[in-house]
């Protein structure tokens, strides 16, 4: 939202994070895509005489196959923590997921690759990651000083297919 736009190849980005994906993983790779394209989450509607907005969601990139099918839908973020997806943005890729039934594949780019992460899957379907702090430092749980835990996947690029990782 307060984020510094970007343009390029005539695209207006978000932020630099979700550029930077577009530069790494999508430019120049050959694959159909659209960029923040709106979906319908509920339709207009009239209450007490007043009309009411549509509600819509607009994923950073919707990847598609040479048919058009949707591929991958994701949404990028600077990290997997509460600060970059609040609950208003989870509460959402949850409605998108509802009605589409097409899971939003969360996505934080890092040095050589990118974590991908979907609201509400089984965790034993993803890979479980200890947490670390930005020093690297493993974090503990206070009260049982466990360590925390993180379900990501790692990828090196969008080459894969979504529905082996959610066994559909």
């Amino acid at each position: 939202r307060n984020a510094k736009k970007y343009v390029e190849d005539g695209i207006k980005f978000a932020s630099k994070v979700e550029m930077d994906f577009y530069h790494r993983f999508i430019r120049g790779k050959g694959y159909r895509f659209e960029h923040h394209k709106r979906f319908c989450l509920t339709e207009r509607y009239t209450m007490g005489g007043v009309k009411c907005r549509a509600c819509t969601y607009a994923p950073d990139f919707v990847i598609k196959d040479k048919d058009g099918q949707i591929l991958h839908v994701f949404d990028v973020k600077g990290s997997l923590s509460n600060y970059d997806m609040d609950k208003d943005a989870k509460k959402t890729f949850r409605w998108f997921q509802s009605r589409y039934r097409i899971p939003v594949e969360i996505v934080v780019p890092r040095a050589h690759d990118f974590k991908m992460k979907i609201l509400d899957i089984p965790r034993g379907l993803q890979e479980r990651h200890v947490k670390r702090d930005r020093q690297g430092n493993v974090k503990l749980y206070e009260k049982t000083g466990n360590p925390m835990y993180d379900y990501y996947d790692v990828h090196k690029s969008v080459n894969y297919d979504i529905r082996d990782t959610i066994g559909w």
